[in-house]
């Protein structure tokens, strides 16, 4: 029987959010209903609300959570009710060319839920990512569910879901940073300040934190950059060359997602070093550069998706370092807020003030 919870619903492009009641339908074969305890503020839900993914209002919005299983379908066995689980919005198939290869990071026909959540109305719901996690409950496919300990907090099991996954995967997964390493990140943003955490955790011997602002740039170095180029007052490219002894960094991740933030990663790297982006383009951006200088200067050109995690190895193990205090995932954690304080969050992460507010339920 379909149960009716509160959820933060995008009604239409660009227009404030709202907290409507929603039915949740009991989970059918391969589906699982979580009760949600935390799910992180991510400028994703923004870009939903926007219509910047694409026009399928209304939304549920919501995605980087963590919380209970409370049922499952026929046919589920990776989780089971009781378990604390984190959300994430790429459930491998096993099937797929990149899955059946040994490389379910890249799986190629991920999936969600197959039954829709609705307004009391019985409009259909749009869930964010997949997910639709500012709910109380909400309705996901069994494989988007990876058990965690349970020791760990919500606030910041629910993180790993998305922004700091993939800020992490970038540089440990994607980069391949390695020990004594030089490593740059552009963009210090939620995501590129994880990349610093990735780096660091990886053993690299210099990683410098690049940014337009000087509290992100204070958080880079909490989190262990251990140089800072303010973007606004250096050269990009020359201010990292000179930090590396005239060469460029071995790996630069770059986190905004933008032609010149992307253009100084490229010439920031050393000769045969990779760039990784993992900040979201828009469609309509379009990138110039010397062909000659793309093969001159060798090394890896490669984009990140969710930091080429596979949840089911990754999150239980970041979840295991956190929990031995090797892994700062609380400094994420800038405030936590309630359903109806999330369009007051958009605000202050557009202005940069806080990593993540994160909604407690």
């Amino acid at each position: 029987m379909a149960q009716q919870v509160r959820g933060v619903v995008a009604p239409g492009r660009g227009q404030p959010v709202r907290i409507e009641t929603i039915n949740v339908p009991d989970p059918g074969p391969g589906e699982a209903v979580v009760q949600v305890q935390a799910c992180g503020v991510c400028h994703t839900d923004l870009h939903y609300r926007e219509g910047g993914i694409n026009d399928e209002f209304p939304f549920l919005l919501g995605h980087e959570a963590a919380g209970i299983v409370e049922s499952v379908g026929d046919g589920v066995t990776e989780v089971a009710p009781g378990d604390f689980v984190v959300l994430n919005w790429r459930a491998v198939c096993g099937q797929c060319r990149a899955c059946l290869r040994g490389r379910p990071w890249y799986c190629f026909d991920t999936h969600n839920a197959s039954q829709k959540m609705t307004l009391e109305d019985g409009t259909e719901l749009s869930p964010a990512l997949g997910i639709g996690a500012f709910a109380d409950k909400t309705l996901v496919a069994a494989g988007q569910c990876t058990k965690v300990d349970a020791a760990a907090k919500p606030e910041v099991a629910g993180l790993l879901g998305c922004g700091v996954m993939a800020g992490l995967g970038a540089a440990i997964n994607t980069g391949q940073v390695g020990r004594g390493d030089t490593v740059a990140v552009i963009g210090c943003g939620g995501v590129g300040a994880a990349a610093v955490l990735g780096a660091r955790l990886a053993g690299a011997a210099k990683i410098i934190a690049v940014d337009l602002d000087e509290r992100k740039l204070a958080t880079a170095s909490g989190l262990g950059a251990t140089h800072t180029v303010d973007a606004g007052k250096a050269d990009v490219v020359e201010a990292v060359r000179e930090l590396t002894g005239g060469f460029g960094a071995d790996v630069v991740v770059e986190a905004v997602g933008r032609p010149e933030t992307y253009e100084q990663a490229f010439y920031a790297r050393d000769l045969a070093g990779t760039v990784v982006l993992v900040g979201v383009p828009t469609p309509e951006m379009r990138l110039e550069l010397p062909l000659l200088d793309v093969f001159g200067r060798g090394g890896s050109l490669k984009s990140s998706w969710y930091g080429d995690c596979l949840p089911s190895r990754d999150f239980p193990m970041l979840i295991d370092l956190y929990l031995q205090g090797r892994l700062d995932l609380d400094a994420f954690v800038s405030e936590t807020i309630g359903l109806g304080d999330v369009e007051a969050a958009f605000e202050k992460m557009h202005r940069g003030d806080v990593l993540r507010s994160v909604v407690l339920l």
